[in-house]
C-alpha cells in the first residue's frame, strides 16, 4: 500500500491524467469519441494485463488506486504484484466491469504500468550487476516532475534505495554552495569545515521541522582527494565522490578507510551498467544512478481483451 503523501500524489496524477485523455477525470462526463460512438452501456467485458518481455512490474498499486477511486464499476485481480518478476506473455491482472470504462481507463493505465515497470526493471539491471559487492545503489532527484514519490517506489520494485525525496529531508552540500562559500573566502581550505558546521548548527536550530530531525543527513559533494581528506575531518555523514574514474575511487576509499572508516563513500557520475560493477568493486557504499529515472525504456504491456 502507498503511504498517505504518495497516494495523494498519484491521486493528483489520475486525475490529470484523465482530464487530458477525455476533458474530465470522471468516467461519467468524460467524452471518448469512439467508445461513445460505438460501445453500447451496459455491456459487461474482460481483458488482461499482459507482458510483451520480461521484467520487473510496477503500477499495480496505481491501478488499484486507479480503480477504487475513478472507476469503481471495474474489479480488479491481481497475479502479479509490484516488485516482482514477470515472463513474456504472463498475466499481471485481470479487469472486468463495463466494457466502456475499459476502454476508457486503458491507456491511463497502461501509460503508469509502462513507465514504473522500465524503471523498476532498469533498476534491477543495476542491482544485480554489483551482487557480490557492499554497495547499493541509490536514484536522485533527476524524476519526472509531479512523479516523484511513484517513481521512487519503482526505484525501490526493482531493489534500489531512495537517496532523498526532495530538498526538505537531507542536506546535500554540491559544488556550487561550496562556490558560494568560497567567493567570500580568502582561506579556501577553510570553506569545507564552515560549510559542514553552519549546516550542522542549521539543523540544530530547525529541528522541529525537518522530517528526521537530529538525525538529517549531512552529504557533502567533493570532486578531488584533497577536499574529501579536509571532509573526513568535520562530522560529515556521508562524501560524494563526484565525476571519478575508478582509479580514482580506490584511492579515496583508502584514504576514507584510514581517517574515518565510519563516513560512508558516494560514487556518482559516469555510471551505467558497464560501468556499475567496477565501481561498486572499489569499496564505496553508495552508488547514485540518475539513469534510474530519466533514462528508463518504457516496460512493454498490453491490454488484450477476452
Amino acid at each position: 500500500m502507498f503511504d498517505t503523501d504518495t497516494a495523494r500524489d498519484t491521486r493528483h496524477l489520475i486525475s490529470l491524467a484523465l482530464m487530458e485523455d477525455m476533458k474530465s477525470d470522471s468516467l461519467e462526463f468524460g467524452i471518448d469519441c469512439t467508445t461513445n460512438a460505438l460501445v453500447e452501456e451496459g455491456r459487461f467485458a474482460q481483458a488482461k494485463f499482459v507482458s510483451r518481455g520480461e521484467g520487473i512490474v510496477c503500477g499495480i498499486e496505481v491501478a488499484r488506486l486507479a480503480i477504487r477511486e475513478f472507476a469503481p464499476r471495474i474489479s480488479i485481480e491481481v497475479e502479479i504484484e509490484d516488485g516482482s518478476l514477470v515472463t513474456s506473455k504472463q498475466t499481471i491482472a485481470t479487469i472486468s466491469g463495463p466494457a466502456g470504462d475499459l476502454l476508457m481507463m486503458e491507456r491511463t493505465l497502461l501509460n503508469f504500468m509502462g513507465r514504473l515497470s522500465g524503471i523498476s526493471t532498469l533498476t534491477r539491471k543495476f542491482t544485480t550487476a554489483i551482487e557480490g559487492t557492499k554497495a547499493k545503489v541509490y536514484d536522485t532527484r533527476k524524476t519526472t516532475p509531479g512523479f516523484r514519490r511513484l517513481e521512487k517506489h519503482a526505484v525501490a520494485c526493482g531493489g534500489g534505495h531512495t537517496h532523498r525525496m526532495g530538498l526538505y529531508d537531507a542536506v546535500l552540500i554540491k559544488d556550487n554552495h561550496l562556490a558560494f562559500y568560497q567567493s567570500r573566502m580568502k582561506d579556501k581550505r577553510a570553506t569545507i569545515p564552515l560549510v559542514i558546521r553552519d549546516a550542522r548548527e542549521w539543523i540544530e536550530k530547525n529541528v522541529d521541522r525537518l522530517p528526521a530531525g537530529k538525525e538529517t543527513t549531512v552529504q557533502l559533494e567533493v570532486d578531488s582527494l584533497e577536499q574529501l581528506e579536509i571532509a573526513l575531518t568535520t562530522p560529515v555523514d556521508i562524501v560524494l565522490l563526484d565525476n571519478m574514474p575508478v582509479e580514482m575511487l580506490q584511492a579515496g576509499v583508502k584514504i576514507r578507510n584510514r581517517i574515518a572508516p565510519s563516513i560512508e563513500l558516494e560514487a556518482s557520475g559516469g555510471v551505467n551498467l558497464k560501468t556499475v560493477k567496477a565501481i561498486a568493486e572499489t569499496g564505496v557504499e553508495r552508488i547514485s544512478v540518475g539513469a534510474l529515472t530519466h533514462s528508463a525504456i518504457n516496460f512493454d504491456i498490453g491490454l488484450d481483451w477476452s
